[in-house]
């Protein structure tokens, strides 16, 4: 209906006048501007300029005293409805216009207390002489109170205490909240107190009085300080540079590689400012530079390693720990040393072949034995204990040395015949030994030698040789060292039985009972020769599927990486034979007594009786004797 709708329209456009009624008298009572009656200015906050002020206080080094505070309570507000409520504010003349006009110009330029006739302080006042309700003045006076906090707090900070005190009472007399009046108050309160004391520290400081035993020296005084005023940044500028003074030294010391007194410097220092910043980016500074210095002389250590130099590698790597306790690499090199004067810089465990320097071939390889002590013999408890076997020493294996990996073989032992004409004791006799399958026993056959396998027919190249006495075991080690250039020999009794156990005490090196699984060519109740026969006395429930010598390697190595130590071949060494221990070394070299007869046979064979596999067992036998039975392994020095 038209009339309905002219009502409606009547009704919103009332109400839309009504609306922007209420925002006019809000924007004219809030920002009186709006209609014209002051001039228009910049809505930012006066530039709160610091003046210049008096003579600075105490030293150049103060910094802030003060922080303002967190959570001020508000100078001036107004809420909405207290605006409603007040209702649009009176009008001002022209003279009071005039006047705001000049106050906020006078805000504007920073003119806040100068010139004395024309400051904003002073015009705003005269504004609210003539209009006591001036909201604008007093808002004015407000914020220019709020720059005399501030510039009070700017003098503390500089230790200007009178310029702070005037900027202070010139705030109490502004527009202000009670509480950071209060507060600052109690601040220039504390700023008297300890002024006469940082001003002794400072007196200290150019005395290089820094620290002492009692109390009058500028560490003592600064923390006086502190205990009074904890967030005085004087006393803790002070107190850094006592500190800096210490780190100074500290970063002298390290240029002189002086890295322990650099230690004892920081631990001083570390007492004035205990977790500081610049304590702690110095020690990481220095950290770096000593690593540095580590490593450099680390490397340096490696070099002489390498050429062979142990003593200057060894005094370089101690260098080298001085500076860094836990530098990188140090103890991977204590391995090298130690293997570089024990092993000849090879690792315990590691396989050796050395080739021939005037001919094509190469030595048996050899493994690197581990140094150590065991206790050699057996004692009168065990089981088939023999007596020369005691008395039980301890023996002390100091000296690196590498031992045959495998027995020596056919082939090897042609080589040597081949290329140096040598003909063995068994050809030289025309006789060697065999088994005889017919009768089960060893015997002696003419036209056996060394390249005769245990039943007389031709050995396989991977056969330990067999028939080679112990003159000619070491006639081989001799042509061995002069083909390489390194000493080959016969391991001594001590390196053999320490190399058998293999870091074990017990009867064998895999226990004290018969085997569980197969690990060596013994005899074995489950064994049977091409004929049938078995073994009278043998280890029980034990078969290895051999009579007779296997090529060398068919089994699993013992601990120390050797094939065939025990069983195979039994095994010649280096020392004569002596009925017991009695005024044996006490260390790994070779009882020998020039001219000796008869030589050590070491090991059990595949032939011998479970007592003859023991680790402690030993033979006597004439070193011109043969066997198919006995062979032997070469050891190497380091």
């Amino acid at each position: 209906m038209p009339g309905t709708e002219n009502v409606s329209k009547q009704r919103n456009f009332g109400g839309a006048m009504g609306i922007a009624v209420l925002l006019f008298a809000l924007g004219y009572r809030f920002y009186p501007n709006i209609a014209g009656m002051l001039p228009q200015r910049s809505p930012e906050k006066p530039a709160a300029v610091v003046p210049a002020t008096g003579t600075p206080w105490v030293a150049e080094h103060a910094a802030s005293l003060l922080s303002p505070d967190p959570d001020p309570e508000p100078i001036v507000g107004t809420t909405l409805a207290e605006a409603l409520a007040m209702g649009p504010p009176a009008p001002v003349t022209k003279e009071v216009a005039a006047l705001l006009k000049s106050a906020r110009a006078a805000e504007d330029q920073g003119k806040l207390l100068e010139p004395e006739d024309a400051s904003a302080i002073v015009l705003f006042r005269q504004v609210l002489e003539q209009d006591p309700d001036n909201r604008v003045a007093t808002s004015g006076l407000a914020r220019i109170g709020g720059v005399m906090r501030d510039w009070s707090i700017a003098a503390l900070e500089r230790g200007d205490s009178e310029q702070a005190m005037r900027y202070a009472n010139l705030f109490a007399e502004l527009p202000h909240s009670q509480s950071e009046l209060e507060a600052l108050r109690e601040r220039l309160r504390v700023l008297r107190e300890v002024m006469p004391m940082l001003a002794r520290a400072a007196d200290l400081l150019r005395q290089e009085r820094l620290v002492g035993e009692d109390g009058d020296d500028a560490l003592s005084v600064y923390r006086a300080v502190l205990a009074i005023d904890p967030s005085n940044k004087v006393a803790d500028q002070g107190l850094a540079q006592i500190e800096r003074g210490y780190l100074d030294r500290a970063r002298a010391a390290v240029a002189q590689d002086d890295f322990a007194g650099s230690d004892a410097i920081l631990a001083e220092a570390a007492r004035i400012r205990p977790g500081s910043q610049d304590l702690l980016d110095t020690r990481s500074q220095i950290e770096g530079i000593r690593r540095q210095r580590a490593e450099t002389v680390l490397a340096q250590a490696r070099s002489a390693l390498d050429s062979g130099n142990a003593d200057l590698a060894e005094q370089l790597a101690t260098r080298a720990q001085g500076i860094s306790a836990d530098l990188a690499g140090l103890d991977d090199f204590g391995r090298r040393l130690r293997n570089a004067r024990l092993y000849a810089s090879f690792s315990p465990g590691q396989v050796i072949t050395d080739r021939f320097l005037d001919i094509a071939g190469a030595a048996p390889a050899v493994v690197v034995v581990p140094t150590g002590r065991f206790v050699m013999g057996s004692p009168a408890d065990e089981t088939d204990h023999a007596d020369n076997e005691e008395p039980q020493r301890q023996v002390e294996i100091t000296a690196g040395f590498a031992l045959g990996q495998t027995e020596v073989t056919v082939a090897q032992f042609r080589e040597f015949a081949r290329a140096s004409g040598y003909r063995s004791e068994a050809e030289r006799a025309g006789a060697g030994s065999i088994y005889d399958e017919n009768t089960g026993r060893m015997g002696e056959r003419r036209g056996v030698d060394w390249e005769r396998d245990y039943k007389g027919d031709r050995a396989a190249d991977r056969l330990p040789v067999l028939n080679v006495s112990w003159n000619d075991a070491s006639a081989y080690a001799t042509w061995l060292s002069q083909r390489t250039g390194k000493r080959y020999r016969l391991p001594t009794e001590a390196e053999f039985e320490y190399a058998l156990r293999a870091g074990t005490q017990s009867r064998f090196w895999w226990g004290d009972e018969e085997p569980q699984s197969v690990i060596a060519n013994v005899t074995g109740d489950g064994d049977r020769s091409p004929s049938r026969r078995s073994w009278g006395r043998a280890f029980a429930r034990y078969a290895d599927g051999f009579w007779g010598p296997a090529p060398v390697k068919s089994f699993p190595s013992n601990p120390f990486g050797l094939h065939d130590i025990d069983g195979n071949v039994s095994e010649w060494v280096e020392d004569c034979w002596h009925d017991n221990y009695v005024r044996a070394p006490r260390d790994s070299t070779a009882w020998v007594n020039p001219g000796c007869a008869r030589r050590v046979i070491r090991g059990g064979s595949w032939a011998s009786a479970p007592d003859q596999v023991r680790s402690a067992y030993r033979l006597g036998v004439n070193a011109d004797a043969r066997s198919a039975r006995v062979g032997f392994r070469v050891a190497r020095d380091l």
